[in-house]
């Protein structure tokens, strides 16, 4: 897969209004995504990630069949159809890997409960038969004390050949792009190697990212690992600078990702806002006008730019203590407005001017309220600046540059010592080589 993508992110379970807790009902809500791909087009969509799909117990990271969509969201059929019309009209998939831990209700963990001791699966598992204390008779390891994510033993030479066989049927059946590795972070290391080796063998272009909330993401990065890592690390100084109006926490980190000398320079980290698990930026955002700016940045920044479902039109959600269901909320159909229309601009230009993707990065300037930065390649130059202000802002610097064309205003520019920019406002300047 190509990694100059736009992705879009898709809760299935939430915005297609399927019951929290698997009811067992066979319908076919899946196949109103058809009708979200005119949406997905215009807004400049290249690629789908799908929060889980498969049958689970309840929000779909408790998976008890890896086999079979779950039937609250269709069958496996309707899937197939859904993969095949957004294929036809040039937008990838990518799917949810849940592989770290399964559902108690996954067949192997039922032989367990059933069998103990003596069943075939006991050592699919950490479990420590010893503790009769436990409710069950027995304890065993689980995702973050979540007796419902029963966690598997991923270095045991028959869970792989079960998962792995479980993908090569996601790919045959719905000729899937890529797969996104979920608490990638904490997964086995061997594991993802061999996993990177089994599928690559078959497809080099197959597009393997990781969720990485913590650490090092060059421990995940790197040739027979994954292709890329979500950027958790930037999320919050972003959001924080645009908030508190210091820009200078932004660069900070975009400096110490991208810049000379950088520890990811050359990677491509999906870069977001918001997703299924944190607030939507439209909540976190205090000022309604920095939103396109937050997303301008996004598309102008190293990496992959990715839209939750509903963000690209300001949609607002917060988790409660108990809850993160407000955060994946239901829609009949989308919606469009100004902030779909700017989105759908700067999906335009990222997808015509590569340097947008594959530049380097080298910071301009930096304060409070402005910063600048340039973005080079073989072909051209990006020269991108912003002014979170509620005031007109004149900046100097030297962008290497004199003249280029505005690619969201679709005007000609000129660099002549001082930039002046606009109130709350952002530009785009390419200036080619050739």
């Amino acid at each position: 897969m190509d990694l100059n993508q736009i992705v879009y992110q898709i809760y299935p379970l939430g915005m297609l209004d399927a019951p929290y807790r698997n009811d067992g009902v066979t319908e076919h809500r899946i196949l109103k995504i058809i009708s979200w791909i005119p949406h997905m087009k215009k807004l400049g969509i290249t690629a789908v990630y799908f929060c889980p799909v498969f049958q689970s117990e309840t929000h779909g990271y408790d998976t008890s069949d890896y086999a079979m969509i779950d039937c609250r969201l269709g069958t496996n059929e309707d899937f197939a159809q859904v993969c095949d019309t957004l294929h036809d009209n040039g937008i990838q998939i990518i799917l949810d890997g849940v592989f770290n831990h399964t559902g108690r209700s996954f067949y192997a963990f039922r032989d367990v409960l059933k069998n103990r001791e003596s069943s075939r699966y006991r050592d699919w598992f950490y479990i420590d038969f010893n503790n009769h204390s436990a409710k069950d008779g027995f304890s065993y390891d689980c995702w973050e004390g979540h007796r419902s994510l029963v966690r598997l033993n991923l270095d045991h030479p028959d869970v792989r050949r079960y998962l792995f066989s479980r993908i090569d049927q996601w790919v045959a059946e719905f000729d899937i792009d890529g797969i996104r590795l979920d608490t990638a972070h904490i997964l086995s290391r061997d594991f993802i190697h061999a996993l990177s080796d089994h599928l690559k063998s078959r497809d080099p272009g197959f597009y393997l990212l990781g969720e990485s909330t913590a650490g090092d993401y060059r421990d995940l990065v790197s040739e027979g690992m994954l292709d890329s890592v979500t950027n958790y690390e930037h999320l919050n100084p972003m959001i924080d600078a645009f908030n508190e109006h210091h820009l200078t926490w932004i660069t900070d980190s975009l400096n110490r990702q991208f810049g000379w000398g950088s520890v990811y320079a050359g990677m491509r980290l999906l870069s977001f806002g918001d997703n299924h698990d944190s607030n939507r930026l439209a909540s976190r955002i205090k000022d309604p006008d920095h939103l396109k700016l937050v997303y301008d940045l996004l598309f102008a920044m190293p990496g992959l730019p990715c839209i939750y479902y509903g963000s690209e039109w300001g949609c607002t959600g917060k988790r409660t203590a108990f809850s993160d269901r407000p955060l994946r909320p239901a829609f009949a159909k989308p919606k469009w407005n100004s902030l779909c229309g700017h989105i759908a601009a700067l999906s335009e230009a990222r997808k015509y001017y590569r340097v947008i993707n594959d530049g380097d990065f080298v910071l301009l300037h930096a304060s409070d309220d402005v910063l600048a930065f340039r973005r080079r390649n073989a072909q051209g130059q990006l020269t991108f600046m912003m002014n979170i202000s509620g005031r007109k802002a004149h900046v100097s610097f030297d962008a290497g540059v004199t003249h280029g064309i505005d690619l969201i205003r679709k005007s000609a520019y000129r660099f002549d010592g001082e930039c002046t920019l606009d109130p709350k406002s952002s530009m785009m300047i390419y200036s080619s080589w050739e």
